[in-house]
């Protein structure tokens, strides 16, 4: 069973949430505060993280920060509608999605699973499949990438992304394209999001990233990867 931690103060939408992730086959944990979400997940080592940002104390961004710097674990946020910024910053320090308030309990459940698909935990999510393209190598089942044998951390988003995009190399993807093959199903766009998740790949895949060798930007349409 999937563990998923809520990490919230407000207990009304802790609540909310574990009654339609467990009805829905989740173990759901919870924690109010930053400090408590890091004990959690050092201790019961979920599978999700969903992690509002308004925390009191540590607030949801170094809690997402620490997080990252110990491990991959996808991490959901959850915003105030219109903090346009702290959604931008929470992606950039590696966050999968987000989720705005109020939310539908039912969209967060999609999110959880769409995001547990990515990270290769829901069993059958995708072929057994080795991709190459360049000198960069993708180990679908196992979620590993290497660029000339050097291997590369990533995210469950990022390495969705990578995948999307060197599944067809030289195709043109939107970035509505792109963003719906992240979440699995259609939620309205949040184009900048895939902005972010480029600039961060960027950084980890290519030598320059001012100067980008595969993730190549067709300007006024989306991304491309090199084929070439």
């Amino acid at each position: 069973m999937n563990r998923v931690l809520i990490v919230d103060d407000e207990p009304k939408i802790v609540r909310l949430a574990r009654d339609y992730l467990e009805h829905s086959g989740f173990e759901v944990l919870e924690a109010g505060n930053g400090q408590d979400a890091l004990r959690v997940a050092r201790a019961e080592r979920p599978n999700v993280v969903v992690l509002d940002l308004g925390l009191p104390g540590m607030d949801g961004l170094d809690v997402a920060r620490a997080l990252r710097q110990a491990s991959n674990v996808p991490i959901i946020i959850l915003t105030a509608r219109g903090d346009e910024s702290d959604r931008i910053v929470g992606l950039e320090l590696g966050a999968d999605d987000y989720v705005v308030k109020p939310f539908s309990p039912k969209e967060l459940v999609a999110r959880v699973r769409a995001v547990l698909r990515r990270a290769d935990l829901i069993p059958g999510a995708g072929p057994v499949e080795t991709l190459r393209v360049l000198d960069v190598t993708l180990d679908v089942p196992k979620m590993r990438v290497n660029r000339a044998g050097t291997p590369i951390d990533l995210t469950a988003a990022e390495f969705t992304l990578l995948e999307t995009l060197m599944r067809q190399p030289g195709r043109i993807f939107t970035r509505a394209q792109l963003l719906e093959s992240l979440h699995g199903v259609a939620f309205e766009s949040y184009e900048r999001a895939i902005d972010t998740h480029v600039k961060n790949l960027r950084h980890k895949l290519e030598a320059d990233p001012r100067q980008p060798r595969y993730l190549l930007t067709v300007y006024g349409v989306g991304y491309r990867f090199a084929d070439a």
